[in-house]
C-alpha cells in the first residue's frame, strides 16, 4: 500500500515565496519617468470595450529609466532610489482606493533578487490587495527590463500597509481575477502575522544565547560600526500632503545602515533584504532627522545593521520623536558573486547583547516563518481543480502544478461551522477518526491559535520503524463574511522534539481544513493536500484505491463530527 494522503506521511510539500519590496521620491523629474494611473471606477472591475485585458481600478504603474545619477558607486541603481520609486507609486495605488490622502504605516521585508544597471528601465506594479477598517495592503512587484534584448527579471515582491488620514472606514474590495482573490485571502494571514510579530520575536529571544565564533578569526567591536547622521528636511523632500517622504527617509536609513556595515567588512556590502520599515509618526519641513544605525549582529556568510530615526525641531530641543526604525541584512560577495565570510561582531554589554538576540531571533524567523496558512490559502484560492470523483457526496478534486500534484476533497454536513472548526483543529483528537493516526501530544502551545504537535503514526517507513511528525497547526476564525474557517498543517523543527531513532522522521509541509458556513444548518468541509513528486507514480497507478481511501476516512470524519456537534464546550475549552 502507497502512503495515504490524509497522513502525513504523504510527504506533502508547500512552498510559499515570500517577496519584498522598497519606496522613493526626492528627484522624481530627472532622466526620464512616465507615471501611468489607471482610471477611477469606483469598485466596479473595469473591463475596457472591445475585449482588452482586464485592469485593476486601484493598479499604478511607474516606468522610470535608470541614470547615472541614480546610481551607486558600481554603477547599480541606489536601493535607497529603488525605495522612493517603489513608496510614491504605493502611495497613489492606496489614494486611489481611499480618495483621501494617506501614509505609509509599515512596509514587508524586502528580498531583492537582482541589481539594475544604468540605462535599463525599473518597472515598478502596486494595487491594494484588501481594506481593512482604516488601513489597507498594497502589493509591489519590481522588475526591470534591458531595451536592447527586450529581457524582463523580476526583483521583488512586497506587500506594504497604508492609513487613510483621518481614520476614515474605507469601502470594501471587489476582487475579480484568481491572482486578486489569492491576494485578498493572504492578506488577512500577513496583517495577523504584523501584529503578532513582537510576540513571536519575544518567545524566540527565551531561547537565544549569545554564542562563540567557530569559523573566523576576527571580533570586532559593534562600537566600531556605529553610524550616526542628521538630514533636515526641505520642501523636495516632502510629498504633496507637507510630510516628508516615506520612500526618503527610507533611502537615508538605508544610506546609513550600508555604511555601518562597511565599516565591519571593510568592503563594499550588498542589501539582500530589509526588515519590515516601521512607521512610528510623521515628520514635516523643518525637522532635523537623526539617524542611527549599528551592526547587531554577524553570521557565517551576512550582518544585520539595525537603523531608527529620530525627530526634533529646533537644534537645542531635548525630546526626540522616534518616527522610524527597520532591520537590513547585508552580504559581501566575492569575484564569483558568492557570499563571503563575514567578521564577527562582539556586543556591548546591556542593549547590545539585547540587539544582538533579537537579531539571531529575526534570522529564525525569516527562515522558518510560520507561513502554513498562508500556503494553505494560496492552494485554496486556485480555480483549475478538476473533479475526479464521487462517492456517496464526497467529492475528490486535483490540481496538477508542474511536478506537484494537489488533492482536494469535500462533503456539506449538517453542522455548526465554528463546531466543526474547533474539533478538526485539535490533533489529539484525530486519532479517532484517521486510522493513520496513533497519537498525538500537545508540547507547546505558541500562542492561542498556534499549536505544535508531536504525532505518532500508524504507517510504517521502509525502515519498519513507525513514522512520527512535529506539526505546527494554525487556526485561523474569518476575517470577513464569506472567508472560511482555517485550520492548516505543516512541520517544524523543534528542539525539544529532535528525531527519535525508535521512529522514522516524516514532514508534511502543506494541508489543512477550510470550512464554510453554506446555510443556517449545513456546512462545506474542506481537506487540502499537496503532494511531493515521489507520490505521483503512486497516485497514478492507485488513483481508484486513492479514492476508496479518501472516501473510508472522510466518511469517519463525517461520523465524528456528528457524534461531537452538539458538544458545544468542546470549542469552548479550546479557546
Amino acid at each position: 500500500d502507497g502512503p495515504s494522503p490524509f497522513c502525513p506521511s504523504a510527504n506533502l510539500c508547500g512552498v510559499v515565496a515570500w517577496g519584498r519590496l522598497r519606496p522613493g521620491p526626492c528627484s522624481l523629474l530627472q532622466g526620464l519617468s512616465s507615471m501611468c494611473v489607471l482610471p477611477n471606477r469606483a469598485q466596479r472591475p473595469h473591463f475596457p470595450p472591445g475585449g482588452e485585458q482586464y485592469r485593476n481600478p486601484t493598479e499604478v504603474q511607474m516606468s522610470q529609466l535608470v541614470l547615472p545619477c541614480h546610481t551607486n558607486h558600481c554603477g547599480e541603481l541606489s536601493i535607497g532610489q529603488l525605495l522612493k520609486w517603489i513608496d510614491t507609486t504605493a502611495c497613489l495605488s492606496a489614494e486611489r482606493h481611499a480618495g483621501c490622502p494617506c501614509v505609509t504605516a509599515s512596509v514587508d521585508d524586502i528580498y531583492f533578487e537582482h541589481t539594475i544597471s544604468v540605462g535599463q528601465v525599473v518597472n515598478i506594479k502596486a494595487k491594494v490587495n484588501r481594506a481593512f477598517n482604516s488601513s489597507m495592503e498594497v502589493g509591489i512587484q519590481v522588475s526591470y527590463e534591458d531595451l536592447c534584448s527586450g529581457k524582463q527579471w523580476i526583483v521583488c515582491k512586497a506587500y506594504a500597509t497604508f492609513v487613510a488620514q483621518g481614520k476614515m472606514k474605507l469601502k470594501p474590495l471587489a476582487p475579480q481575477t484568481e491572482e486578486e482573490k489569492m491576494e485578498y485571502s493572504i492578506a488577512a494571514e500577513r496583517r495577523r502575522m504584523r501584529l503578532a510579530h513582537t510576540d513571536t520575536l519575544k518567545d524566540l529571544l527565551t531561547h537565544s544565547t549569545i554564542r562563540s565564533c567557530l569559523y573566523c578569526n576576527t571580533v570586532v567591536p559593534a562600537e566600531k560600526t556605529r553610524v550616526e547622521s542628521v538630514e533636515l528636511v526641505l520642501p523636495p523632500h516632502a510629498n504633496h500632503q507637507g510630510n516628508t517622504f516615506g520612500g526618503q527617509i527610507m533611502a537615508w536609513m538605508e544610506n546609513v545602515a550600508t555604511i555601518a556595515a562597511s565599516r565591519l567588512c571593510h568592503a563594499h556590502p550588498s542589501l539582500k533584504t530589509i526588515e519590515m520599515f516601521h512607521f512610528r509618526g510623521p515628520s514635516q519641513v523643518g525637522d532635523r532627522l537623526l539617524l542611527k544605525a549599528i551592526v547587531n549582529n554577524s553570521f557565517k556568510n551576512s550582518m544585520e545593521v539595525g537603523v531608527c530615526v529620530e525627530a526634533y525641531r529646533q537644534e537645542m530641543e531635548v525630546s526626540r520623536r522616534h518616527i522610524n526604525s527597520a532591520f537590513m541584512t547585508f552580504v559581501v560577495l566575492d569575484q564569483e558573486g558568492q557570499p563571503s565570510a563575514i567578521p564577527m561582531v562582539k556586543p556591548e554589554a546591556g542593549d547590545g547583547e539585547r540587539r544582538y538576540r533579537e537579531a539571531s531571533a529575526r534570522k529564525k524567523i525569516r527562515l522558518d516563518s510560520y507561513n502554513n496558512v498562508s500556503a494553505l490559502k494560496t492552494l485554496v484560492a486556485k480555480t483549475s481543480w478538476v473533479l475526479a470523483t464521487e462517492i456517496d457526496k464526497v467529492r475528490m478534486y486535483t490540481l496538477e502544478e508542474d511536478k506537484y500534484l494537489s488533492f482536494r476533497i469535500e462533503m456539506t454536513l449538517c453542522i455548526d461551522a465554528t463546531q466543526a472548526f474547533f474539533l478538526l483543529s485539535d490533533l489529539r483528537q484525530r486519532h479517532e477518526w484517521d486510522r493513520h493516526y496513533a497519537s498525538a501530544e500537545l508540547v507547546q502551545q505558541v500562542d492561542e491559535d498556534d499549536m505544535i504537535y508531536h504525532v505518532l503514526s500508524q504507517t510504517v517507513s521502509q525502515e519498519n520503524k513507525p513514522q512520527d511528525f512535529v506539526i505546527l497547526a494554525s487556526r485561523r476564525k474569518p476575517c470577513d463574511e464569506g472567508d472560511p474557517y482555517v485550520v492548516a498543517f505543516r512541520s517544524v523543527t523543534l528542539p525539544s522534539r529532535p528525531p527519535n531513532p525508535e521512529y522514522s522522521r516524516r514532514e508534511t509541509m502543506c494541508s489543512g481544513f477550510c470550512i464554510w458556513q453554506e446555510t443556517a444548518e449545513l456546512t462545506k468541509v474542506s481537506y487540502y493536500n499537496q503532494a511531493a513528486p515521489g507520490y505521483l507514480a503512486y497516485v497514478t497507478t492507485n488513483i481508484a484505491g486513492l479514492s476508496s481511501d479518501f472516501y473510508v476516512t472522510f466518511k469517519a470524519c463525517e461520523r465524528f463530527l456528528q457524534k461531537n456537534k452538539d458538544e458545544i464546550t468542546v470549542g469552548l475549552q479550546n479557546l
